[in-house]
Parts: structure tokens; C-alpha cells; sequence
């Protein structure tokens, strides 16, 4: 290429660079990149120059590029789970069972179960999860967590209960809710007297509202109204208070609140 012709098209090249600075500097300031960053490329998209320019491109492979990837894999990842979500619930299960007939995984074991509870098949759920309780996952949170919801499916409290009190509560305040929640149902359904007590330690520092969901529902289940919606008071509270995003992410238990609410009135 002779001189002339680069020089020709040195300002089309000059007029790129500062579009892509003026990319990069949306990205910055919508990202919340720290001040200096939004200061160069603020320059090099208004002023141009030599040095500015060379940053926002700094900038693009640095800091762009690798968001751009990332969220090219979020998406594919969501058109993924979208596509499984459209399959029947029995393909699912065939192609989970194939899985783990191609590799014994606790992954793969764990997700057959959970899709043949979610088909209401909680016998075939724990019949498959059962190698696990035998093996090196015995003492395993998630998979004593799920046997023991299975064991409350098919309305075995009492093999549920003692699964559950193997289960560490110091491991994760998620695993901790999870398991006192799931405890004080088996109380219950047993008729012990413990799960008022296992209710109230499930909500002291809950990281969800199904604790407090399901404590008003057992509290209105015993016709003590009263109590039941003194706890939903309280959820109606944490629910006005709440993001957008936690709202979202805990429906299902404020929906449950709302539904009781309006049977308690």
C-alpha cells in the first residue's frame, strides 16, 4: 500500500478508534468502572489524540471483550435451559437416566432424582438416590437433604427426621434454613410438639421466606389464627421492603402468605 492511500485512510481508522472509545465508555459508566477509566475514554472520544485512543483499545481487549464473552456464554447458557425446559418431562428423565448410566456421578444420580420427584414419582426418586446413602456421599448435605424431602413426599416423617439430624448446621446458612425447615415439617407431620421450637430456630437468620411461609400455614393449620398472622404481618413487611430481584426469587412463599391471608380474614 503506497503512502498516499494510508494516509487516506488514517482519519476512517482515527474515526473507528473513537466509536469504539465511545463504546467503551457506555460500557464503563453503565459497569461502573473506576473514574479513570471513564476520564480516558471520555477523551479519546471526544478529543482524540495518540494516547487516549491507544487506551480505549487497552480498554476493549482488557475489560470489553471478556465481558462480551461472558455474557455470549450467560446467553447460551439460557437458551440451553430454555430448550430443556421445553422437552417433556419423561424425555428428560430418559436422557438423565442415560447420563448416568454413562457415568455413576453424584451430579448425574442427583438429577434423575430430582426430575422423578418433579414427575411425582418420589419412590423411583429415592430408589435412585439410595446408592448414595450407602456409599462415600452418605453424609452428604444435598444428598440427605433431598432423600429426607423424598421421605416427606411419600409420607415417612420419621425416616426423614432422622436424616435430616445428620446433617450439619454449621456447614452453610442456606444448608442451615433448608434443614430446620425440612425438620420441623417432619415434627410435625408426626405431631411433635418440637416443631414450634424448630420453626422459629429455621427463621432466626432464614435465608429465604419459607420458613415463615410454612410456620403461619402450620400455625393456621392448628387453628391458631392469631399467631399465623402475626408471622404474616411479618412477611408482608419483608415483602414491601424487599428488591425487585428477592421478590422474584421468593414468589412461591409470598404467594403462599398471600393465599393464607386472604383464608384467615
Amino acid at each position: 500500500m503506497s503512502t498516499s492511500s494510508a494516509l487516506e485512510l488514517l482519519p476512517i481508522l482515527l474515526l473507528l478508534v473513537r466509536l469504539l472509545a465511545g463504546a467503551c465508555l457506555i460500557h464503563a459508566v453503565l459497569t461502573r468502572q473506576e473514574i479513570y477509566w471513564i476520564v480516558i475514554l471520555a477523551l479519546a472520544t471526544f478529543l482524540g489524540g495518540f494516547f487516549a485512543p491507544i487506551m480505549a483499545l487497552v480498554y476493549f481487549f482488557q475489560t470489553l471483550l471478556p465481558w462480551l464473552r461472558g455474557r455470549g456464554r450467560v446467553a447460551g447458557q439460557a437458551v440451553t435451559r430454555g430448550v430443556e425446559a421445553m422437552k417433556p418431562l419423561d424425555t428428560r428423565i430418559r436422557e438423565a437416566q442415560a447420563r448416568l448410566a454413562e457415568s455413576d456421578t453424584l451430579q448425574h444420580r442427583a438429577d434423575v432424582a430430582a426430575l422423578q420427584a418433579r414427575a411425582g414419582r418420589p419412590d423411583e426418586a429415592q430408589a435412585t438416590l439410595q446408592p448414595l446413602l450407602q456409599g462415600v456421599f452418605a453424609d452428604d448435605p444435598v444428598v440427605l437433604l433431598t432423600s429426607a424431602e423424598l421421605d416427606l413426599a411419600r409420607g415417612d416423617a420419621a425416616a426423614a427426621e432422622a436424616k435430616l439430624s445428620r446433617v450439619s448446621l454449621t456447614s452453610s446458612a442456606a444448608t442451615r434454613t433448608q434443614t430446620l425447615t425440612l425438620l420441623a415439617q417432619a415434627q410435625a407431620a408426626q405431631g411433635k410438639p418440637d416443631a414450634d421450637a424448630t420453626y422459629r430456630e429455621a427463621m432466626t437468620g432464614a435465608t429465604t421466606e419459607e420458613p415463615r411461609a410454612r410456620y403461619a400455614a402450620h400455625l393456621a393449620s392448628q387453628g391458631r389464627n392469631e399467631e399465623a398472622r402475626a408471622v404474616l404481618d411479618d412477611m408482608a413487611k419483608a415483602e414491601a421492603r424487599a428488591t425487585p430481584l428477592y421478590r422474584k426469587q421468593e414468589r412461591e412463599w409470598f404467594a403462599l402468605a398471600a393465599n393464607l391471608r386472604k383464608e384467615l380474614r
